[in-house]
């Protein structure tokens, strides 16, 4: 069986290009213009207009005439989701661009970060003729565009045997050239390079760091027997800009983009937010990783409200190691490295570097070979990477087994890493056991022992500590992250990568492997998404994005509140509406809708002006012909009410997609301290596609609580419940 969603990959690639004197003088900057001074006849002279009138032609020499010291002033004319360009300027051209009537502001180039199987069975996607792939046709027909660093086409996750041609709506190209054991066929229906690598280059999008084919596999792979816009680390965020513009262009239905953001960013300053309106308003729906910007309050990344941001989960599997320590004591953890020959599976002298109280020591950064020789080495963790180096340094030094224990913050988030020694990941509860245990013992001593794959592990899922957080700073009224799924130890397609030489197997480089972040929760939400668009075609992004949300988990597998990484009740900052629950997901019962047009009221009333706004909307907007309204007016599928003395009250708007003569009662369930009145309690609905409208009000029923309150508001039928989080943020002291 082969899924039959198609893949338009778009590779985001930076690589040195021009001399390095050309560099100093010049730099890249995306040019923003007033779209109401638009070209009259060529975008691109439109464009080059705006190039200084000292600005040297559009390709540049440099004066010592290298021949590979040039390169294009206008590097990228976007068309359909920026209006604009990006071009190489010198600070003295890029002040007098700023000064010129109809450019609206320049965009320095940054950097964002990659936000870098067992799930499609705990999600629910089964195979049989009641699972939620085979009803929905696998996705027959729906372009999902990846944007990242390449893809694989070789992979046998993207053969196309017995798959139809792609939809008559796809207008992308191949840039696969001869490349040796594939290219672009019924599976892969486009692929495109951008960056500076792809100017004037005939380089095709082919992956070399393995994140790319991961997160597409992820998204939408084949099934793939015994499988139990970007450097490798970071992308452009003009090639970003440029790789949008052309999925736009090109016809794609899901944009999948698992590519951390800045926090905080004002919509209207921010290109990636701007260019996802624009995809949003032609009816794409686009998913977006959160970052890996965790546990801090605040660190949520691509927040605005048209666009589906994903936090990342575990699942309850675990590739399991047990530590035993001398006095009896058992501790699971983790690792993908399972050796049949264990140097560890005896008891061995047990050593802490850290004891010393020293941060590199702590961390396994310096050690003394004297110190762990042929011992288990304890060290603490490095945060999000650096764990397979810290076993590197403790091999190189004679050590014969390594324990990584995680720090406070990351509490139970355990990863599956292939370590080049005997290792086991372990919780900070389990890892402040064992330094106690050895600092009580003249001889302490450890063994540990491999035990596979398990299934059944608990809790789960729960939240990752990498996973960023809410609330949104640009716009804090609007409840973000909004999902959960799965992105923790995640198993997907692989790609050679000369950035992890440790992922192959006696210098063959592995088809298959295991990552974690919400780069690879995005995709999996992408890959949904496309399901419920190729079941429900005529559904508007917002409308998918709710029934995503409005069915997710609260709970996890044995009906408790679902977890942080510190096994305490996740908050919706950190989960979202909840855990995706693709099976119920395509028959939400009622969805919150919203079209382009309705963001414009909620944008004006964020303080952006007429001005920010249109910049958003590309067109002119007048916010004194709008009723501006606030955050918790938009018609989303979460609420915050930001609650002082006085009651709030809010109306919502939800639309029949289920069976017509449908009548749904309000339930609400929300802490004693806070009283949540909806009018009417009921809503009857006669047909298909019916609108009814409510309101809320939220008011204290005792005494303010500086801590805030979380509930829920469920719209209860026969046969749906349509949950949507309901947050009063705690109040700062």
């Amino acid at each position: 069986m082969e899924s039959r969603w198609v893949i338009a990959f778009l590779l985001l690639s930076l690589q040195p290009l021009l001399g390095a004197s050309y560099l100093r003088a010049r730099k890249n900057y995306i040019v923003h213009l007033d779209r109401r001074g638009g070209p009259v006849d060529s975008l691109e002279e439109w464009h080059r207009s705006f190039l200084p009138r000292t600005a040297a032609p559009e390709w540049e020499v440099e004066p010592d005439g290298g021949a590979e010291d040039h390169g294009p002033r206008i590097i990228y004319s976007y068309s359909d989701v920026f209006t604009g360009f990006a071009a190489r300027l010198t600070d003295e051209e890029a002040e007098a661009l700023r000064a010129t009537e109809g450019c609206l502001r320049l965009y320095p180039e940054v950097f964002l970060p990659l936000a870098t199987t067992r799930s499609p069975g705990f999600l629910g996607l089964h195979l049989g003729n009641e699972g939620f792939w085979s009803r929905s046709g696998f996705g027959r027909g729906v372009v999902i565009g990846i944007l990242d660093t390449g893809i694989l086409p070789s992979h046998p996750s993207f053969g196309d045997d017995g798959l139809e041609p792609p939809p008559k709506t796809w207008k992308g190209t191949c840039e696969f050239k001869a490349v040796a054991g594939g290219g672009c066929n019924n599976k892969i229906v486009g692929a495109r390079a951008f960056g500076s690598a792809a100017v004037n280059s005939s380089a095709p999008p082919v992956d070399d760091a393995g994140h790319g084919t991961h997160t597409a596999s992820t998204a939408a792979g084949n099934f793939v027997e015994n499988a139990n816009v970007c450097t490798r680390s970071r992308c452009s965020i003009m090639d970003i800009i440029a790789g949008l513009d052309a999925a736009v262009k090109d016809g794609v239905d899901v944009l999948s983009f698992s590519i951390g953001a800045q926090s905080g960013t004002q919509f209207n300053y921010d290109p990636i937010a701007i260019a996802a309106f624009q995809a949003m308003e032609r009816g794409i729906f686009v998913s977006c990783a959160a970052g890996n910007a965790g546990p801090d309050p605040g660190s949520v990344g691509n927040g605005a409200p048209w666009m589906l941001t994903v936090a990342a989960g575990t699942m309850d599997r675990a590739i399991r190691t047990t530590v035993r320590l001398g006095n009896g004591e058992e501790f699971d953890g983790e690792s993908l490295f399972q050796p049949g020959n264990n140097s560890a599976a005896k008891p061995l002298p047990l050593v802490y570097p850290g004891a010393d109280g020293s941060e590199t020591s702590r961390d396994c950064s310096v050690l003394r070979g004297a110190e762990v020789s042929d011992k288990v080495v304890l060290c603490e963790s490095r945060g999000l990477n650096g764990r397979i180096e810290a076993g590197q340094t403790v091999s190189a030094y004679g050590g014969v087994g390594m324990i990584v224990m995680n720090r406070a913050a990351e509490g139970y988030t355990t990863f599956a890493d292939p370590h080049v020694l005997p290792a086991s990941h372990l919780s900070y509860d389990a890892g402040t056991k064992i330094a106690a245990y050895i600092n009580s013992t003249a001889n302490p001593t450890a063994s540990i022992a491999f035990k596979g794959t398990v299934m059944g592990a608990l809790p789960a899922p729960a939240v990752t500590f990498f996973s960023s957080r809410g609330p949104s700073k640009a716009s804090p009224g609007i409840l973000k992250p909004d999902i959960t799924g799965p992105g923790m130890n995640i198993l997907a397609a692989w790609a050679p990568s000369e950035s992890h030489t440790e992922f192959s197997d006696g210098g063959v480089g592995l088809s298959f492997f295991v990552e974690s972040g919400t780069s690879m929760s995005t995709p999996h939400l992408s890959g949904i998404a496309a399901l419920i668009k190729s079941l429900h075609p005529d559904w508007s992004p917002a409308a998918i994005k709710s029934a995503i949300m409005t069915t997710s988990d609260a709970v996890d597998r044995t009906g408790v509140p679902l977890k942080d990484e510190q096994y305490r009740h996740a908050t919706f900052y950190a989960m979202g509406a909840g855990y995706v629950n693709p099976a119920l997901a395509f028959d939400p019962g009622l969805v919150y809708d919203l079209h382009a047009d309705d963001y414009l009221p909620y944008l004006c009333g964020l303080g952006l002006g007429d001005e920010g706004v249109t910049e958003i909307a590309h067109r002119p907007v007048t916010c004194a012909n709008l009723k501006a309204t606030t955050e918790a007016e938009l018609n989303y599928p979460s609420l915050i009410v930001n609650l002082l003395a006085q009651p709030i009250t809010v109306n919502r708007t939800v639309t029949n997609v289920g069976k017509p003569n449908s009548v749904y009662t309000a339930v609400v369930d929300m802490p004693r301290d806070v009283s949540v009145t909806v009018q009417p309690p009921m809503l009857r609905f006669a047909e298909a596609k019916e609108k009814q409208s409510f309101t809320v009000t939220v008011r204290w029923a005792g005494q303010p609580s500086v801590a805030g309150a979380e509930g829920n508001l469920k719209w209860v039928s026969d046969d749906h419940i349509v949950r949507s989080p309901i947050v009063v943020p705690p109040k700062a002291a």
